[in-house]
């Protein structure tokens, strides 16, 4: 990757947090793509909103990667600076039906941390990857409950750094889509319903075995590629075109659930970009449906 088109010294107070041309790939669930320019992993919200502040002010194009599962990296990589939240952000905790958790931590964690606190809600949401913060942005879910119904708050960075919470009236949820569009995911606030744990744990483990057998969860792939257009499954769309199992190059859709592509060995992003046009075309000549990315294109 070429040297940074910006000034470099401007971010000399940040030299331990950063590294230059960093392989984006082992940061992501399909582990292709190229590097990042600049990559940054900040210790507290000050820093990061120092950060912010300095990239505003250098003119600097800022991308922050949750944990990776719904990015897809191009070959030549990102310009500009990527930022990954440090564990700092990762802290989970329950206070009555509430669940605080980081933008950082991990979906799996506060779901696992609310089923032991005999919180009911979450256990549905089971096996999807990536960070609450992510998740929260997207309003991750699947057929039996989406995250966005359980938020109370969010406390956000927007793209100048500054620092607010939204609350009631200015959240906003539909289909893998939230109202929320500020830089920063810094924490959620959730709440939920109070309770049997052992029953809840029951219903969760029912729920993962169900998606386990149906998805392939053991592959490299990013979750989910496409959004389910209205009123049909993206994944019949896919398979009722005769794609389950295509292959182009090391990318292939996988044979369990066709809305799933998984990256082999060797994957490059362009493998993955290819097979995913030889879907929407396929879709649209068999079915006349366009189908909408639900993963990012870096």
């Amino acid at each position: 990757m070429t040297s940074p088109a910006f000034t470099m010294s401007a971010f000399d107070q940040f030299k331990d947090i950063t590294k230059l041309n960093e392989p984006l790939a082992p940061h992501t669930w399909m582990k292709v793509g190229g590097p990042a320019q600049v990559f940054m992993e900040p210790r507290s919200v000050e820093e990061l909103q120092q950060i912010i502040k300095v990239a505003t002010a250098e003119e600097v194009m800022v991308r922050m990667l949750g944990g990776g599962s719904n990015i897809l990296v191009r070959e030549d990589g990102v310009s500009g600076i990527v930022i990954k939240l440090g564990q700092e952000f990762g802290a989970v905790s329950v206070e009555g039906n509430l669940v605080k958790a980081g933008g950082a931590a991990l979906l799996s964690h506060v779901i696992s941390t609310s089923v032991a606190a005999g919180l009911a809600g979450l256990e549905n949401l089971v096996g999807i990857p990536g960070t609450v913060g992510g998740a929260v942005k997207g309003n991750a879910g699947g057929k039996h409950a989406d995250i966005g119904e359980f938020v109370k708050s969010v406390d956000v960075l927007t793209a100048k750094g500054e620092f607010f919470t939204r609350k009631g009236d200015e959240l906003s949820f539909a289909y893998r889509f939230s109202g929320i569009n500020e830089l920063v995911v810094l924490s959620v606030e959730l709440e939920l319903k109070p309770g049997d744990p052992e029953e809840i744990s029951t219903l969760m483990r029912t729920l993962w075995i169900s998606k386990k057998a149906t998805q392939p969860m053991s592959f490299q792939s990013a979750g989910c590629i496409f959004k389910n257009p209205r009123g049909l499954s993206a994944g019949v769309l896919i398979e009722k075109a005769g794609l389950k199992g295509t292959k182009l190059g090391e990318a292939e859709v996988s044979d369990r659930h066709a809305n799933f592509i998984v990256t082999h060995e060797g994957a490059k992003s362009s493998d993955v970009l290819n097979l995913i046009e030889v879907i929407r075309s396929r879709v649209r000549e068999v079915h006349h449906v366009e189908l909408e990315l639900e993963i990012k294109v870096w």
